[in-house]
């Protein structure tokens, strides 16, 4: 069936890239629904940088198949370069032009005549808060500025589907959080997002669906409400007052609930994750049951909520590891949180 009847963006079957002994990616299945935001979620060097560059024609595959918008990524990468913009991990602008020459040089580029580049430049300025910033150079703008300005410069055509490649590595809250509205805003007008990121919280504020990625391989996927239901019912955190009760508190906890129980950094916090087993109403009432019976044992609990597993959680337990380990077998990140796919790009890689 086409992709275009089908709402699939992007279809994968069996994607494979490999360097030398290196399988960068070792079969990856992906179906993405069209007009959503798709998060593509793993630690670094586990293949979602490598995986995007074939996607948007940048690697050639070794294996598999793999279709934007019914578009054979091999066979009609032309056509599929038309579709597609990309926003990768590093800003792509000349940082000694301003962000407007920045703007009008790329639209020019792409065809734009110069009164209608200089229009859209500064659409996109005003658009992404840029405007009073327009005649600095690049090399003068903080790091959100530079994020800012790199995502307007794939937006000069509007693409049908936007790879932003871990775009907020680096970043301070307050300018993630400017980039976020900016992806909810590109999607709200039609633009597919493939979203690849280390950061839960990312993934958990942005994505529809989101794919687990380790060691080259799509491990889980789903919504976010399926992937945290598939490592339990829910997570009970409790805050004591007396930090020497919490060993008691912990052995109470795991025979009354079944669960495992980690104490936290904080010396009176304790999290027990409820098993798959459980439903969300029997886990109320075991969590329940519990304070109770942690009452009668004269522990005195100050703080008690009853949550799903949060995205960490789930990615602890479907690999071992968190998001910012090195993934083994898939080359390691480029510098601190770089989160770059540390993978060779020979020019005879590049698709045709």
């Amino acid at each position: 069936m086409s992709m275009q009847t089908s709402g699939l963006a992007i279809e994968t079957a069996g994607l494979v890239k490999t360097f030398g002994e290196t399988r960068a990616v070792d079969g990856v299945d992906l179906a993405v629904p069209a007009g959503t935001v798709y998060g593509v979620l793993g630690p670094n060097g586990a293949g979602k940088t490598t995986t995007v560059k074939m996607l948007a024609t940048l690697l050639r595959p070794d294996g598999g198949d793999a279709h934007v918008f019914g578009h054979d990524i091999v066979r009609e990468a032309d056509t599929v370069r038309g579709l597609v913009s990309l926003t990768g991990q590093y800003a792509s602008v000349d940082e000694d032009l301003t962000g407007a020459e920045n703007l009008i040089l790329l639209a020019r580029l792409l065809g734009h005549r110069k009164p209608g580049a200089r229009s859209r430049a500064a659409q996109l300025l005003e658009a992404f808060g840029l405007t009073d910033a327009a005649a600095k150079q690049v090399k003068h703008y903080s790091g959100g500025m530079r994020r800012r300005i790199d995502i307007a410069a794939s937006l000069l055509n509007t693409p049908d589907l936007l790879f932003l490649d871990e775009p907020t590595t680096g970043l301070d809250p307050r300018s993630r959080n400017q980039v976020w509205d900016i992806v909810r805003a590109v999607v709200a007008q039609g633009t597919t997002v493939l979203l690849t990121t280390q950061y839960l919280d990312e993934a958990d504020q942005l994505a529809s669906r989101i794919a687990v990625i380790d060691r080259g391989r799509v491990i889980a996927e789903g919504t976010k409400g399926e992937l945290k239901a598939s490592v339990g019912a829910g997570t009970v955190h409790l805050r004591l007052r007396d930090p020497d009760q919490r060993p008691l508190a912990a052995d109470l906890l795991r025979r009354l609930l079944d669960a495992q129980v980690q104490p936290d950094p904080d010396p009176v916090t304790l999290t027990a994750r409820l098993g798959t087993a459980a439903s969300q109403d029997t886990a109320a009432e075991q969590a329940a049951r519990a304070l109770s019976e942690l009452a009668a044992a004269g522990i005195t609990v100050d703080n008690f909520s009853l949550g799903q597993p949060s995205l960490d959680e789930v990615f602890l337990a479907l690999t071992g590891h968190d998001t910012q380990a090195s993934g083994s077998g898939s080359g390691s990140g480029t510098g601190p949180g770089a989160g770059a796919d540390n993978s060779p790009n020979p020019k005879d890689e590049v698709a045709a």
